[in-house]
């Protein structure tokens, strides 16, 4: 993992939308400049799943709506990736559990790494305390308020952890569609409704106890 400062780097995948809420990142940047001291590029990176350039950033981004289904490289780098410290944030744009982006992927991740690599994560986890605190677990999005999806609250995420830390974090909430709005937009929300995204990326960088 080669990056010195932090890339915020989508992957783009051959099957499927990959390409998605598409003001997120800047958002999520902005929070980053806002609370932390991070050093950071400025621009979002869309990177091949298949190419070997993947393997320069820490963070990747996986998003969309439609049916996920790797190439043999894009799945070979996949797990190359995963396993050896890199880390994945896949965020369901349907926000629904029998969609057809989130049965596809966990079909995707069940053949790579096992049927029970997949799990829940507890509320307790450092995630959701290492910079901002989440004492419920992973906040609501309006999505999921509004009734839209499979008309559910999700109140946990699923990961796949690699020597004990989470390499791949799944959601089935849409924190991307829930972040994707331009960032001086921001001062009319009562609460920052970003401030997980930066939990995320302060835990995939490996920062702890950073409050």
């Amino acid at each position: 993992m080669l990056a010195n400062k932090f890339t915020f780097a989508r992957v783009k995948y051959r099957s499927g939308d990959w390409d998605t809420d598409q003001r997120m990142p800047a958002n999520i940047l902005n929070s980053l400049l806002e609370y932390t001291t991070v050093d950071f590029e400025p621009q979002e990176k869309v990177v091949e799943l298949s190419s070997a350039e993947l393997f320069n950033y820490p963070f990747v981004y996986l998003s969309g709506h439609k049916l996920v289904q790797f190439t043999k490289q894009e799945a070979t780098n996949f797990k190359k990736y995963v396993e050896n410290g890199g880390f994945v944030f896949a965020d369901d744009c349907n926000h629904d559990i029998d969609g057809l982006f989130s049965r596809s992927f966990e079909k995707q991740l069940s053949a790579l790494f096992g049927p029970n690599a997949l799990k829940k994560i507890p509320n307790s986890h450092p995630i959701y305390h290492n910079f901002f605190a989440f004492e419920k677990g992973p906040p609501t999005t309006s999505f999921e308020l509004n009734g839209w999806g499979d008309d559910l609250v999700h109140d946990y995420l699923k990961a796949i952890e690699v020597d004990n830390r989470i390499a791949v974090l799944f959601s089935n909430k849409d924190y991307g569609c829930e972040w994707d709005y331009d960032f001086r937009n921001k001062r009319f929300l009562t609460e920052d409704n970003t401030k997980f995204g930066v939990n995320i990326i302060l835990y995939a960088l490996g920062i702890k106890n950073f409050s």
